[in-house]
């Protein structure tokens, strides 16, 4: 059995705006309202890989307390991608090089 491409499928509530953004450099879509995981896991099957185990992760507690889904922004800002809705342009990296 193989592994699907993308962790989350959305199989409802389509009819929303859709928002245009970047994810490790490459153009990803999201829906007003989502938050900046569900954009990242809709696109792909992992929200980044743990600094030292090199294990794929995909978030934890999915409201903002543990510390497992911290992303940067192109410009340099973290944020926690579970509590964080996308916004238009938004140019969100999860490849680690912040670490």
């Amino acid at each position: 059995m193989s592994m699907p491409n993308t962790l989350l499928h959305r199989v409802g509530e389509r009819e929303r705006t859709v928002i245009q953004l970047r994810i490790d450099g490459q153009p990803a879509q999201a829906l007003q309202g989502d938050t900046v995981l569900t954009a990242v896991l809709t696109q792909r099957g992992r929200l980044r890989v743990h600094e030292r185990s090199g294990a794929p992760h995909a978030g934890f507690c999915l409201m903002g307390a543990c510390q497992d889904c911290w992303v940067q922004l192109a410009d340099g800002r973290r944020l926690r991608a579970c509590a964080t809705p996308v916004q238009p342009g938004m140019d969100v990296r999860t490849d680690g090089g912040w670490r």
